[in-house]
């Protein structure tokens, strides 16, 4: 992964990490590796968050534990360059993140781009619980039909229960603080396709604070631990 690069792999691992767990902007690092006697330019620093993140993620991915079958799903607003995305995501009963789509649009198609992609991923949950969103519980409804229909030749299967209630969605709510509180400290994304990437960053960040990454020979190691490990 670090194969060719200029900078140490230790160096390029603890600015990418530092950037998306804490609220430091990239000037922040660049100066705080000036005093170690690094120079390193913020653009640097926001090469290697856009280019290893999503390479980390995949790793990540490969080692995330199974997620419960109650999921609680919501949407919450992310501005680029002054206009306002969208960023689709969904929790289990025990607060672990189950999936995320960033998305340019809140609409039906978005919904259902999500929910196909946490179906592919995790399976068809027992329980979905939204808030008083008609276009999610219709995505819902859409998608689990397709997904029924498509294993129409296995045992038959039941129809996801959705609940729609604004307080039972309390848990999501309280979860979407967490990503937020790290966007706050930033700039503002230039771009989508950087949000996009930054975001599953700070969403990996969370996931390795809710300790959801098997790690047979270490069942808690530190974020920084984690790092290592995707890294090797």
């Amino acid at each position: 992964m670090f194969k060719g690069r200029h900078f140490d792999q230790s160096v390029i691992l603890l600015c990418v990490r530092w950037y998306l767990a804490y609220n430091l902007s990239l000037r922040d690092l660049e100066e705080m590796m000036a005093e170690r006697g690094l120079s390193v330019d913020h653009s640097t620093v926001h090469r290697w968050v856009v280019g290893f993140a999503p390479q980390l993620l995949e790793r990540f991915n490969r080692r995330k534990r199974t997620v419960t079958g109650k999921w609680h799903l919501d949407e919450t607003y992310i501005k680029v360059r002054g206009r306002w995305m969208y960023l689709y995501r969904a929790i289990d009963t025990a607060g672990d993140t189950v999936e995320f789509l960033f998305s340019e649009h809140r609409d039906l198609v978005a919904a259902k781009r999500f929910l196909r992609r946490a179906f592919q991923r995790h399976g068809r949950p027992e329980r979905i619980v939204v808030d008083g969103s008609q276009t999610n519980r219709e995505a819902i409804i859409a998608c689990d039909g397709e997904n029924r229909l498509r294993n129409r030749s296995r045992r038959s299967s039941k129809p996801i229960r959705i609940r729609q209630s604004q307080y039972l969605n309390n848990r999501i709510e309280q979860d979407h603080r967490r990503i937020k509180r790290r966007i706050r400290s930033m700039l503002g994304f230039k771009s989508q396709a950087s949000a996009a990437i930054i975001l599953s960053g700070i969403e990996m960040i969370q996931m390795m604070r809710k300790r959801q990454a098997r790690h047979f020979y270490d069942p808690s190691p530190s974020i920084a631990e984690q790092f290592d490990i995707l890294a090797a």
